[in-house]
């Protein structure tokens, strides 16, 4: 069986990857979630990922680090992973890696705290921006592909990719055209994704960085999370 390291299931976006992808492809795994420590979790994630970072993947022998590493590798292994159609399947493997390499405004103003609500101070250009790619995109895939996910009728992993972006909106609620705040909702009522929501709420854990991620960009106005 595999074992798939996270870490806060409030915090950790790229964690949220590859852990809603196996849940809700009935992908078997173990998970060992590790807390992130104040200031550098490095030496502790040492232990079982290269970079020092996760998500990680663990099959046996094998160590896979990286959420679109672990995607690639359980997709030649679990034919569902990615849309079998040839056109859906180039166009979602190019809206993954821009999520995984892009929206850098997104990632600085909007960090993932799924147990909070944020009222932002201001929305700079670059996030303004952000978000008009991600209707766009969303948009995109979901009339070019017939939704109700974004490379068609079945969840693959470009709808896992963009996960924590749904979670994103709930908490900072940033506007999305119709269409789009719709799939959000979808996929915040995905089982896989209710089951990692409430254990968000439910973690004690506190890491000052996180906490003051999400402080910098605007005023906390409910924070839902166990005390």
């Amino acid at each position: 069986m595999y074992t798939l390291y996270i870490g806060n299931k409030n915090y950790s976006s790229w964690s949220l990857r590859p852990w809603v992808l196996m849940r809700e492809l009935g992908i078997a795994f173990e998970e060992r979630l590790m807390p992130f420590n104040t200031g550098s979790s490095f030496d502790k994630f040492r232990a079982f990922s290269p970079t020092g970072c996760v998500p990680c993947l663990v099959d046996g022998a094998l160590t896979v680090w990286d959420s679109l590493g672990i995607t690639e590798y359980l997709a030649e292994r679990h034919e569902s992973v990615w849309p079998r159609d040839e056109q859906a399947r180039a166009w979602a493997r190019c809206a993954s890696a821009e999520m995984h390499s892009g929206f850098a405004a997104l990632r600085e103003y909007c960090s993932m705290n799924c147990g909070i609500r944020v009222k932002l101070h201001a929305t700079p250009p670059a996030l303004v921006a952000n978000i008009a790619r991600l209707n766009e995109l969303w948009l995109e895939g979901l009339s070019r592909f017939g939704g109700p996910f974004l490379a068609g009728s079945a969840f693959t992993a470009v709808d896992a990719f963009f996960a924590p972006v749904a979670f994103r909106h709930l908490t900072y609620g940033f506007t999305l055209d119709d269409k789009a705040a719709a799939y959000a909702q979808r996929l915040r009522d995905l089982p896989s994704m209710r089951a990692w929501y409430e254990a968000a709420l439910n973690e004690t854990w506190r890491e000052p960085d996180h906490e003051d991620g999400a402080r910098a960009y605007g005023t906390w106005v409910e924070d839902l999370r166990a005390r």
